[in-house]
Parts: structure tokens; sequence; C-alpha cells
């Protein structure tokens, strides 16, 4: 009946199933949740478009993934320039000028180069071993125990001395004045939400939501010539070689009749006794003016097979076990596996977009 049944309307399948229709393919996209959109999904709640899986703020460097989002919404001129609460005071963030004034009340870059260089060379060291080993040989004491320490052991639900050091690769540095989150081109918000861009996908696609692929696996495989599969490669494999491991978010809610809760839409909480990490304050992505407001507290959880997976956790145990489904997934000549969870890998929105249009391209050419 259809040319592909793609499995999980997020990004990659919503683009895939944009792409092979324009090819003149029949898709049926399906998804386990209750709408398309992944979680990227916008939920409006009196007039202001919540983020219900987090924050996305879209960013890229690629003017054709920035050229191919803006045909289906225009995009504000939204900038990412979140703050952290550390014991009691606010601080800029990237780390910047901004932030070593707060720090130290160092004025020009030398004067801050010095500490950080200083700060290195007496707690740095030449092989990090762990995630803190890393970070004090990037960044050194200061910015380490005030901004990174707390907030990244509430994140992975692990002491940073257990964590791997490759987790921090590199930590973003400026010796100017410039809170702007992230170096690419181009970057906002898609006013109306990221809904806009979902439905301009999907437009004239065949949708059933609130369906478990696993559940009628069978009978749904037949009704396509090929799958895409967008959900964890290990459960596709029945856990053949074991679970992967993710951790997991928890959102919480709240409507407040106050026109302003916190000045931005990102800010982060790093004590470790305040149980969230971050406090999104959602009117702030698209300028709202409302007389209210809507703020999600962003707490990290230990991830069970009953929640959502967010973030792999991709250490070498972890990294061993995928390799060996993907080996597996390469024998399937009839399924297109793509996305977060079945590449097992972190993507940013335009990341997953450029994958997607990377394998239609290979497909249809």
């Amino acid at each position: 009946m259809y040319d592909y049944l793609i499995v999980g309307a997020g990004l990659f399948g919503c683009v895939f199933a944009h792409e092979a229709t324009k090819k003149g393919k029949k898709c049926l996209v399906v998804d386990k949740r209750d709408h398309v959109g992944g979680n990227v999904y916008c939920e409006n709640v009196d007039g202001i478009n919540v983020h219900k899986y987090g924050a996305h703020i879209f960013h890229t460097n690629d003017k054709d993934i920035w050229d191919y989002v803006n045909q289906f919404a225009e995009f504000n001129n939204y900038v990412n320039s979140p703050v952290s609460i550390s014991k009691g005071k606010l601080y800029n963030l990237p780390f910047n000028m901004n932030t070593f004034y707060q720090l130290w009340g160092t004025k020009t870059p030398e004067e801050a180069k010095t500490i950080i260089e200083s700060q290195i060379k007496e707690f740095g060291c030449k092989n990090p071993e762990n995630l803190e080993e890393q970070a004090l040989s990037l960044i050194g004491k200061d910015v380490y125990e005030t901004l990174i320490k707390e907030y990244t052991e509430k994140q992975w639900g692990k002491k940073a001395t257990e964590l791997p050091a490759f987790i921090i690769k590199r930590l973003p540095v400026r010796y100017t004045f410039n809170n702007n989150y992230f170096n690419d081109a181009y970057q906002g918000i898609p006013i109306g939400g990221y809904n806009k861009i979902i439905d301009g996908l999907l437009e004239g696609i065949d949708i059933k939501t609130n369906v478990d692929f696993f559940k009628d696996k069978d009978a749904l495989s037949s009704l396509a010539k090929k799958i895409v599969f967008t959900g964890k490669i290990d459960e596709f494999y029945d856990y053949n070689y074991g679970n992967l491991e993710y951790r997991s978010l928890r959102f919480e809610n709240t409507k407040l009749n106050t026109e302003n809760f916190q000045g931005n839409a990102v800010v982060n909480y790093n004590d470790s006794n305040v149980p969230y990490t971050r406090i999104i304050e959602h009117k702030h992505f698209e300028f709202g003016k409302q007389k209210h407001t809507v703020i999600t507290k962003e707490f990290s959880e230990q991830w069970t097979t009953e929640k959502e997976a967010y973030y792999p956790i991709n250490n070498e145990e972890n990294q061993k076990k995928y390799q060996a489904y993907k080996a597996l997934s390469l024998q399937e000549p009839d399924v297109i596996f793509g996305g977060r969870l079945a590449e097992y890998k972190y993507y940013d929105m335009h990341q997953i977009i450029a994958s997607a249009l990377q394998k239609t391209k290979k497909e249809f050419n």
C-alpha cells in the first residue's frame, strides 16, 4: 500500500517523508505519541507556545539548512543568551568577559586570561582521566566549581570524577563581552512555533498517532516496501546485545499570573540543593507580550525503559553495544535507520535535518 512506513514523527521522519513524497513516493508516518513533531512539538497554552520537551533554539552555519526550514516558517531574531544562578549570584553564559567580571571583577581580556591560565597551571593536568580533570585543564578552578561541577553532576546523575573526560571535549571561552551562546551564522525561533514546520513537512501525507510500532510490528511492516525507523535501535533488535543507556528528563509546567517571571528564556540552576537544572520561560522565545506567563522546571532523571530517552550515554561500553546493533542494521536493505535514537547520537536539530536530507539523497539518486 505504501512505499515507506516511517516510524516516528520527529524531525528525521518528517523530513524523510516530505522528501520522499516530493519524489512521488507514498508514505505512512506513525508515532506512539498523540501528536507529531517529536521533541520539537509545541503546546499552545493560552497563546504561549510551550516547548513541551525542553528548550529548542534553531541554529546553524549551513545556509542550505537555514533556507530549508525557512520555506515552512518565518524565523524571528531570537538569540540564545542563558544566565546561570550559582550560590545566589547571576552569571552570563557562555563563559565570556561578562562572566569573568562577575567572578573576579576583571575588566580586560588580559586580566581574565592571566587568572584562567594560572589556574589551569595550578589545577589542570596533561592527560585528564575524568570530566573534573578535563574541566580544570580547560578553564581552571573558579569557573569549574561555580558554573560546571554541580550542574553537570545533576545533569548526569554522577560525580564529575566518575564521568568520562570526553563529555566536555572543549568549553566555549570568549574574551569579548558577547552573551550569544552559539557561534552560528543563523539562529532563531519559528514564529508561531515549531509545529508550523512539522505541519508543512507532513502536508498531504498519511499520519497515524497513538500507534506503538512494536505492538503490531508485523502488520505495520507489511503495509510498506521499506521502513524508515527513528526509534531506539536496541529495541528494534529486541535488546539482543542488551540495553543502550540514556538520561531522561521530566518537566513541570506552571502558568503564572505575572507578566515576566525571570526576564530570560533560559536560566540554569547550578546548586546541587536545587533539584531542577533549569527554568524555561517560553514567552521570551517569541518576545511575547501576554499578561501571564508559562514556566517549565526541567529535571534530569535516571532513565528506565518506561521513560523517554533524551541523551545517549556515549561511554565505551554503550558504544560497543551500539556498534554491534549498527552491524545488524547494515544487513537490512529494506530498513533505513535515522535520528538520535536510531543512530545513538546526540544531534542538534540542524544536524538531524542534514542527516535526513543526506539519506533521502542516497535513497533517491
